[in-house]
């Protein structure tokens, strides 16, 4: 299958940072293209990120695997029961999800950790797909603005709910859809969220704790 080159400034910023790489990681090889979601397909959690991290997933070839984001995420999802191990540094460290898929907005990494609008209308089918695919979803986690707004856009409730009746975005908000799917929204686990306190551990943990209690009692 043809990768996607819908956006010629993600194409080329992924491909320089695949070829400088940074220091530590010069051994390796990047895998500096589009990177796809990851996850259990029968899944009820549906995790929404932002984008790859260049020296991240853009280098590992895996959604929030090899940078502080993912460890964050990971920590978290094998405490709260899934993920069978508690980091993710490469694709093929046994890293396996259970009840859990963990997608993006845009799945290419952006310079700044900035997509443009356009770049992120051009991925949004992909959401769109995955959304539509995986059908035992309860539970929706987007993980900060972009990803609560891009993905209520490609599920369409963007459009089908009046401007006053879209859920709104902030830490541990929680709004029930037409469908029947909960989404919580989390600030991103980012460095500038979490070494600021703007995230901490427990507010981290808190939204986890309550995916696990509405999908244990579902």
């Amino acid at each position: 299958m043809p990768l996607c080159t819908l956006c010629p400034r993600l194409v080329a910023h992924c491909r320089s940072i695949a070829g400088k790489k940074k220091p530590q990681f010069s051994e390796e090889v990047y895998w500096g293209k589009p990177v796809p979601a990851f996850g259990d397909h029968n899944a009820r959690l549906m995790i929404v990120g932002l984008a790859p991290a260049a020296h991240g997933a853009n280098r590992t070839g895996r959604m929030f695997t090899g940078d502080s984001s993912g460890d964050w995420l990971y920590e978290a999802l094998h405490r709260f029961g899934f993920a069978n191990q508690p980091q993710s540094r490469h694709r093929n460290d046994g890293l396996s999800l259970k009840d859990c898929f963990i997608t993006a907005a845009a799945r290419c990494a952006p310079p700044q950790n900035k997509p443009s609008s356009a770049e992120l209308d051009n991925c949004r089918p992909y959401l769109a797909a995955e959304t539509t695919l995986l059908a035992n979803v309860k539970v929706v986690l987007v993980l900060g603005r972009i990803a609560y707004q891009r993905w209520l856009k490609a599920s369409g409730w963007w459009d089908q709910l009046s401007a006053s009746d879209r859920p709104k975005f902030s830490h541990g908000a929680e709004s029930l859809l037409p469908d029947g799917k909960l989404m919580i929204c989390s600030y991103h686990p980012s460095r500038q969220n979490t070494n600021t306190g703007r995230l901490t551990r427990e507010m981290w943990y808190g939204v986890f704790r309550r995916c696990r209690t509405v999908l244990d009692s579902a």
